[in-house]
C-alpha cells in the first residue's frame, strides 16, 4: 500500500521560504507523477504544482509560478516543495499526492493522498 507523508510546515512570516517533504512508501517513486495541493478550511483543494517523471515536466498554478519549485529525489522517495517569497495567501493546508499522470493530479484524479501539513504564513 501507498502511503504518503508530508512534513516541514510551520509558521513563518511574509517573504520567508519553506520546504515541505513527502516521503513516499510502498512504492518507487518513480512509479508515479507526483503533485501538491493546498486548501483552506471552507474552501475547495487547490492544485499547486505536479511533475513527470516520465518527461520532467513541472506544472505550476498560476498563483505560485516563478515563487514555488517541485522536485523530487527517487533515490530517497521524496517530492519536495520549496516555496519562497511566501505570502499570508498562501495560508493552507498543504496535501501531496500521486497519481498516473501529470493530468490526473491536474484534473485532482489523484490514486494516493497524504494527510497533509499545515503552513501559516502571517503579515
Amino acid at each position: 500500500q501507498v502511503q504518503l507523508v508530508e512534513s516541514g510546515g510551520g509558521l513563518v512570516q511574509a517573504g520567508d521560504s519553506l520546504t515541505l517533504s513527502c516521503a513516499v512508501s510502498g512504492s518507487p517513486l518513480s512509479s508515479h507523477a507526483m503533485g501538491w495541493f493546498r486548501q483552506v478550511p471552507g474552501k475547495d483543494r487547490e492544485f499547486v504544482a505536479a511533475t513527470s517523471w516520465a518527461t520532467f515536466t513541472h506544472y505550476y498554478a498560476d498563483s505560485v509560478k516563478g515563487r514555488f519549485a517541485i522536485s523530487r529525489d527517487n533515490a530517497k522517495n521524496t517530492e519536495y516543495l520549496q516555496m519562497k517569497n511566501l505570502k499570508v495567501e498562501d495560508t493552507a493546508v498543504y496535501f501531496c499526492a500521486a497519481a498516473s499522470t501529470t493530468r490526473d493530479l491536474r484534473d485532482q484524479r489523484a490514486d494516493f493522498w497524504g494527510r497533509g501539513t499545515q503552513v501559516v504564513v502571517s503579515s
